[in-house]
């Protein structure tokens, strides 16, 4: 189905434990039931080192945010932070706004942007400057952290081929004695830990994924305040109204939504509000409704938020389990990543004759012989998100 990045699913494990009450009493946990989630210091497992730095490290550290969004329950920038109070250093945020990253349209960038206005506020609180480059990261990065005297970069991991030409990169092009840093910041069970091998289904990584969840399925810590204070360069201001318009009119072919509102409050509100929180009010749906297009309010309405890292996936499980009363594909945008037989049923079925052929547009246009695909190819453009059963039925 041909649809925009907002509501894909993401091509990773998250592992978001929201389920039923009966799912709840059914499935077999690996935690004892009387007892919480424990509180638990940064798990050494969640980090990968990419580039050790100086063996004294004196200058600040930079998170460079880009998959995770927030600033509440972000082990990257727990870890960053870590990292600045241990070799009494300041720490700082950066986000580089690529052009139009994966060909992101003003449905995506405008809700981006938006949480992003949202989230400078957020860190200023904490006593956290937040810098807005432009470009992308191997292009921005080195200068601003050569600039700045920085002794570490923490990044988010992000699975996206893309992206991890971008770290290659930065290994290369960063200062000698500045670090670097890849966190699984947005799985509960970082996908470097969960399976050594590709995964047939979820039936074969969930038993995996559970028998990790006492180790890593804990509540965050809280972040402590700045070991430095900033006192370096000050980010400059923030046009933010120019920007989106900006940003929105050259992308504007998608056009954005209205229902969903961004930010780590709106996400808050969507998993735990009071009025149509999904724990709080609609979860008593999701056992009989949750594959019932019809039925839309069955459903989380999280993907949004957990897409753009403006709520913590480990935060929706820890909620779901308070109401209890898989690895990355390397070939994910390939057919070389679909199963030795589904390659093979294609193969044998390539001279086929096709009572249809469609070109690209007539499947974006939902001008096809199919009224289940118009159906929903209709849904995604006029409302900007997909019923979660019908991405798979289409």
């Amino acid at each position: 189905m041909l649809r925009p990045p907002l509501s894909r699913p993401s091509l990773h494990c998250r592992c978001v434990v929201v389920v039923s009450s009966s799912s709840v009493r059914s499935r077999k946990w690996h935690r004892p039931s009387s007892h919480p989630p424990p509180h638990r210091p940064f798990h050494p497992d969640r980090v990968r080192v990419l580039k050790p730095g100086s063996p004294c490290p004196s200058g600040p550290v930079v998170y460079w945010m880009f998959r995770d969004q927030r600033s509440a329950n972000n082990w990257a920038l727990i870890h960053a932070a870590a990292l600045a109070a241990r070799s009494h250093a300041p720490l700082a945020v950066a986000f580089c706004l690529s052009h139009r990253f994966l060909g992101a349209h003003a449905r995506q960038l405008g809700f981006m942007l938006r949480g992003l206005r949202l989230l400078r506020g957020r860190l200023a609180a904490l006593g956290l400057p937040f810098f807005l480059l432009r470009g992308d990261a191997p292009d921005a990065l080195p200068g601003f952290l050569s600039r700045l005297g920085a002794s570490a970069l923490v990044a988010d991991f992000s699975p996206l081929r893309p992206v991890r030409a971008w770290k290659d990169a930065l290994c290369e092009r960063l200062p000698a004695a500045v670090a670097l840093h890849e966190v699984d910041a947005h799985n509960v069970v970082p996908v470097w830990v969960a399976s050594g091998k590709l995964e047939y289904g979820a039936k074969t990584i969930r038993p995996k994924i559970h028998r990790l969840l006492t180790e890593y399925l804990v509540e965050f810590p809280q972040l402590p305040p700045p070991a430095v204070p900033w006192t370096g360069e000050a980010p400059p201001e923030i046009d933010w109204d120019e920007l989106i318009g900006e940003v929105v009119r050259e992308a504007g072919e998608v056009p954005e939504i209205g229902w969903c509102e961004p930010g780590e409050e709106a996400a808050m509100e969507a998993l735990m509000g009071r009025k149509d929180g999904f724990l709080t009010k609609t979860l008593k749906l999701y056992d009989s409704d949750r594959n019932d297009p019809v039925k839309p309010r069955a459903l989380s309405g999280l993907s949004p938020y957990l897409h753009f890292g403006q709520i913590s996936a480990q935060r929706c499980a820890l909620e779901a389990w308070k109401l209890r009363k898989s690895c990355r594909q390397p070939h994910y945008d390939s057919l070389q990543g679909a199963w030795g037989w589904a390659r093979k049923t294609l193969m044998d079925h390539t001279a086929d004759k096709r009572e249809h052929i469609y070109t690209k547009e007539q499947l974006e246009k939902a001008e096809t012989a199919d009224p289940l695909w118009n159906a929903s190819q209709h849904e995604m453009v006029y409302h900007g998100k997909m019923h979660g059963f019908m991405r798979f039925a289409s």
